[in-house]
């Protein structure tokens, strides 16, 4: 079963990422901002990781940058799940290291369609 990291500040967000995504058959690790995100992924391995951008302490990109620095990082799918829809955030996404973008509020079908398509 592949595991997912879903990373949001908030708590229904969370919640509603989690409740998607183990109803596809995936098990969800949730973490509460980017530290959080980081701080997990050191000890733990994810076929995949789900960021929001907007979100205290270390932001989706900031955090999507610190992965791509991890060697165990370097190809694992990173998605930004996020309310910014500009091109230049997308953008800096791409450059960061993003594998895909998807805008808030989320369709759930559409969600994991973009997951089984990037998920090794």
């Amino acid at each position: 079963m592949p595991v997912i990291l879903t990373v949001d500040d908030s708590p229904s967000m969370r919640k509603m990422v989690s409740f998607t995504l183990t109803g596809a058959g995936y098990q969800v690790v949730e973490a509460v901002d980017g530290i959080d995100a980081f701080e997990k992924a050191q000890s733990q391995s994810f076929d995949l990781v789900l960021t929001d951008q907007n979100m205290p302490r270390m932001d989706g990109l900031g955090l999507t940058r610190m992965l791509r620095d991890h060697p165990k990082f370097k190809t694992i799918p990173i998605l930004m799940l996020t309310t910014e829809s500009s091109d230049l955030m997308k953008q800096a996404g791409r450059a960061a290291g993003a594998t895909g973008w998807l805008v808030k509020p989320f369709d759930p079908s559409r969600l994991i369609e973009v997951i089984k398509k990037v998920i090794k």
